[in-house]
């Protein structure tokens, strides 16, 4: 028999088919003997069904006729070794996943095979079986339609009591092999989506509901394991422990998407169970407690980690009444949600009441003088006044909602990014009703005026009269009848009471305190400007051009802190890269616009776990590249503060900064009599020596070389320039080296007076990005380190000569910055700037050096 089965054939024809089926009825017991044989009989069968199946209808009532897939059943039951199993189950999955006709797969599904095989005891200690038979209820459950569930359940009296595929499938569902369980998911979506209203009665009720409740606890633990790893990283900045937290990132992100799709099934009951257990397991035990206190858990959660996992949640797990109970429970106090036992202090000094002095001051209740000379005292005074009470005020009675704005304007930077994200969040989340965001003051005024609109053209004489009035558009006192159905429902529903105050104050209260929380941070010199960009994006969401909602203290704190940064960025005129101090700004005009002009933040939540960088303002490194980092953050917080202060004197950001255009160079000047174009000087170039000064340097030791000296300048680029003189041509010679002129910082050795030591920085330096900072953790690059020449001169004054020349350079450099920038460095004139008929034409002038 077996030489005959090997024999040549032609395949895929009835005959073919007849006869591999034939010589399978023989089988009396597999074994090591005929095993082969047995696996490639149902390799061929299963090949020759779905052949069939799209070109001859034949081959597969052939199959019905002769119920092979009894025979199948047969030959598992008769078989002694794993591989059989193994074939088995991929012969079957092939043929699910490759039948395309409706009848075919209605016989495959009925006479109980498929269920025989789904609940047949395979021996799971082999985990190649495992995937196999995964991969088999997978298929199946990809065939899953209205028609097709109901031969795979068991019913009584109309109701659902088994469905193997699914009690099977769930058992797998935590699964040590992530490919098992996403396998798993798979196939639940693929059930749940089938719309079967038995069928989702069934998965919702007990005990299958029970496989909800252990999913979130295992995404409870996948958080609680987050936790642990961003508290070691806090320690450790390595890569690969970055990488672990991005890999744990992206299974609690898998895992809240999968929720996603559960319930885009419109299940109710599945629904509520998430929500519940999600708010029971993890939210309010675990994520709402650790923003202020600490709690003695055998896994505390980190602040940092849960207001991570609390966006994420609230980002793609798309539940109102999900995201209504959370926005309720800001309002609770921290003490509400765990027992007063298990709760101390956490020593952090953070906290921030806002007290109804600060309320007053908000409401323009200040007598401080705005002028010029009231200075730095009155500006102190004015942001103790916003800022309020740092305290003498027991942080278990803070809400969780003003645990949230403290965190902005105090907290530190990863704490402000976390919480201005909450608020953006929420703020985003079409779930939630916007009397929950009026209530919590982040409502924007956009949103504001369009429902005051609407109640005003169907008659609602209050959106008319609130929509009219004098006092900005003030919505009336009290909380909404939303946010007290839901404060109801945390007491009633999860034992959480609400005894906050605060919740009966005016909405209009509500976003003064937010202002007051965002203006402090624009205040402060220690947070990133990705974060304070951050912070302009959420207040430019609450204000679009709105002047009259700034008060007194507000407009004041925010020109101080302007002209602070304007006094830094003036000092870097005769920094290390004045030359490219013009291109940064601009591009990151640019950027900042995008940014705060975004519907969205632009950053990824993960930056929040992640942060790109240290503060570069703790960076007291004196290489150049640190200088320029430096530089550059001191710009990107200028430009926010400028465009702040534009917005809040309600008129529109331009495209680009009001800056002066290049001017022609004076034919005078060094570079000109150089022979240099307005490009600046390249290698093997010729140029005239008339001003150059000879000197040897030596770039290898033991060799010495003989250059002639020059510094040159053209506007506000400038290089100094190493040049070989020509035997042919008097004072004339050719460029050989060209490096930058700034930054330089040209010095004359102290016991060789001979000797000129210059610092020669890189051309650029290397600009990050924030928003792309997940693939940059991954990747390595050489630091780019300044240079050092040491230039020996004929005499002293040859040496006095060069020195002086350089500094001379260096200053018409700084000036051209200066008269550059002039029109952005003085705020009036930059505003009567924006208007002028010169912005179009000299916006095309502004040169882009290379970064």
């Amino acid at each position: 028999m077996w030489f005959s089965f090997w024999r040549s054939r032609d395949r895929f024809t009835l005959d073919e088919l007849r006869y591999l089926t034939d010589q399978l009825m023989k089988v009396q017991v597999v074994n090591e003997v005929n095993k082969d044989f047995v696996i490639e009989a149902l390799r061929s069968i299963a090949e020759l069904i779905t052949y069939g199946d799209q070109h001859d209808a034949s081959f597969f009532e052939f199959f019905m006729e002769k119920q092979v897939m009894g025979e199948f059943v047969r030959v598992l039951r008769i078989s002694k070794t794993v591989i059989i199993s193994l074939q088995l189950l991929q012969t079957v999955s092939i043929m699910i996943q490759n039948l395309k006709s409706e009848h075919s797969i209605y016989y495959m599904f009925s006479n109980e095979y498929i269920n025989y095989l789904i609940t047949y005891k395979f021996d799971f200690r082999n985990e190649e079986l495992v995937s196999y038979y995964i991969s088999f209820l997978r298929a199946i459950s990809g065939k899953l339609n209205k028609n097709t569930i109901s031969l795979l359940i068991k019913t009584q009296n109309d109701e659902v009591v088994a469905f193997p595929l699914y009690e099977e499938a769930i058992r797998f569902a935590f699964h040590e092999e992530s490919m098992v369980r996403t396998a798993v998911r798979s196939l639940t979506l693929n059930v749940y989506h089938v719309g079967d209203e038995s069928v989702n009665t069934y998965v919702a009720s007990r005990p299958r509901a029970d496989y909800f409740v252990k999913l979130i606890e295992f995404f409870r633990d996948q958080c609680i394991s987050l936790n642990e790893l961003v508290g070691n990283t806090t320690n450790n900045k390595s890569s690969e422990a970055t990488s672990k937290i991005l890999s744990a990132v992206d299974d609690i992100e898998d895992n809240l998407y999968y929720f996603s799709d559960v319930i885009s099934a419109g299940i109710p009951d599945v629904g509520r169970l998430i929500t519940d257990n999600l708010l029971k397991l993890l939210i309010f035990p675990y994520l709402l407690p650790s923003l202020r206190m600490e709690v003695i858990y055998e896994m505390r959660f980190d602040a940092v980690a849960s207001l991570y996992v609390l966006c994420c949640i609230l980002r793609i797990v798309k539940i109102k009444d999900l995201a209504n109970t959370v926005a309720a429970a800001l309002f609770c106090h921290i003490e509400a949600f765990i027992p007063s036992s298990e709760a101390r202090l956490n020593g952090c000094t953070c906290g921030i009441c806002f007290t109804q002095e600060s309320q007053e001051a908000s409401n323009g209740v200040d007598a401080l003088q705005t002028d010029s000379g009231s200075s730095q005292n009155s500006t102190a005074c004015l942001q103790k006044t916003i800022k309020v009470s740092l305290l003498d005020h027991k942080e278990s009675c803070l809400a969780l909602r003003d645990a949230l704005l403290s965190y902005i304007a105090v907290g530190d930077d990863v704490q402000v990014m976390g919480s201005i994200n909450v608020m953006a969040t929420l703020l985003q989340a079409k779930e939630l009703d916007e009397s929950m965001l009026d209530a919590l003051g982040i409502l924007p005024e956009r949103k504001k005026h369009k429902k005051l609109l609407l109640q005003a053209l169907v008659g609602e004489g209050s959106g008319e009269e609130q929509l009219f009035s004098e006092e900005g558009n003030v919505i009336k006192e009290g909380c909404g009848d939303e946010l007290t159905s839901y404060i109801d429902r945390l007491k009633n529903q999860y034992g959480v009471s609400c005894s906050c105050p605060e919740v009966a104050e005016s909405p209009r209260i509500h976003k003064n305190q937010v202002f007051d929380a965002l203006v402090s941070l624009f205040c402060r010199s220690d947070i990133s400007a990705e974060t304070l960009w951050d912070g302009g994006w959420l207040l430019r969401q609450l204000l679009p051009y709105r002047e009259t909602e700034f008060n007194n203290n507000h407009l004041n704190l925010l020109k101080d802190s302007y002209m602070k940064c304007n006094s830094r960025l003036i000092e870097e005129f005769r920094g290390s890269w004045p030359d490219l101090l013009i291109t940064v700004l601009c591009d990151e005009w640019r950027k900042c616009k995008r940014a705060i002009e975004a519907s969205s933040p632009r950053k990824e939540l993960k930056c929040i776990l992640l942060p790109q960088h240290k503060l570069l303002a703790e960076d007291q490194s004196d290489s150049s590249l640190a200088a320029g980092e430096r530089m550059r953050e001191l710009v990107k917080v200028f430009v926010l503060f400028h465009q702040l202060r534009i917005f809040s004197v309600g008129r529109p950001l331009p495209d680009q900064p009001p800056i002066n255009p290049p001017i022609d160079f004076p034919e005078k000047c060094r570079a000109k009599i150089a022979g240099v174009d307005n490009i600046g000087p390249k290698p093997s170039t010729e140029l005239s020596l008339a001003d150059a000064v000879p000197c040897k340097i030596a770039f290898e030791r033991g060799k010495e070389r003989h250059f002639f000296f020059l510094a040159i300048s053209l506007g506000s680029s400038g290089w100094v320039v190493l040049a070989e003189e020509l035997s042919s041509k008097v004072r004339r010679g050719v460029v050989r080296i060209i490096a930058p002129l700034a930054g330089c910082n040209p010095k004359i050795d102290d016991k060789h007076s001979r000797w000129l030591h210059l610092r020669i920085r890189p051309t650029t330096f290397p600009l990050r990005d924030a928003v792309n900072f997940t693939a940059q953790a991954k990747t390595k690059s050489r630091p780019l380190v300044d240079g050092r020449w040491t230039l020996a001169f004929r005499d002293e004054s040859s040496c006095k000569f060069a020195q002086s020349m350089v500094v001379e350079e260096l200053n018409l450099q700084s000036k051209e910055v200066e008269r550059r920038l002039g029109p952005l460095l003085d705020f009036e004139r930059a505003v009567n700037y924006l208007n002028s008929s010169d912005l179009e034409p000299s916006s095309p002038r502004i040169p882009v050096n290379s970064l």
